[in-house]
């Protein structure tokens, strides 16, 4: 279970950093040139909630079944296990919460251009988030299996 749920959640990652990277370019592009808010941009910002909270929920099931992720005072001492203890999800979470606040911001705002901002900021402060913790990890972006 554990070696399926890793591929998963390895895998799954690029698609959730594909819809962020797309929708950041575009949500840029559309607040630069002050243009109204598109319907494929709403679209996009609905799958990439969906898949953030879907690679969020495979991280969680990851994380109690994992042998990396050990829960002992100990962990605190190694690096490497207070990274996945810890800091991975830390980071993660921050990223999610912030996917996740600026899909619904964008609900209250008419104008599109601050919606297209809203999007941007808060999705490129995400998109950081995200690749520190891939780099972090040690295991880079292209690894699937192992840690």
């Amino acid at each position: 279970m554990h070696d399926l749920l890793l591929l998963a959640h390895s895998v799954f990652r690029y698609f959730a950093l594909i819809f962020l990277i797309v929708l950041i370019i575009r949500s840029l592009m559309g607040w630069m040139n002050k243009s109204a808010f598109a319907s494929l941009d709403e679209k996009f910002s609905l799958w990439l909630f969906i898949v953030a909270h879907t690679q969020l929920l495979l991280g969680l099931v990851l994380y109690f079944v994992s042998p990396v992720v050990i829960f002992s005072a100990a962990s605190m001492k190694d690096s490497v296990a207070r990274y996945w203890l810890v800091e991975h999800l830390s980071i993660m979470l921050i990223a999610i919460i912030l996917i996740t606040v600026a899909r619904i911001s964008i609900k209250k705002i008419s104008e599109g251009a601050a919606k297209y901002k809203r999007l941007f900021i808060y999705n490129f402060i995400a998109l950081i988030l995200i690749l520190v913790a891939i780099l972090q990890s040690g295991r880079g972006f292209f690894s699937i299996h192992g840690y």
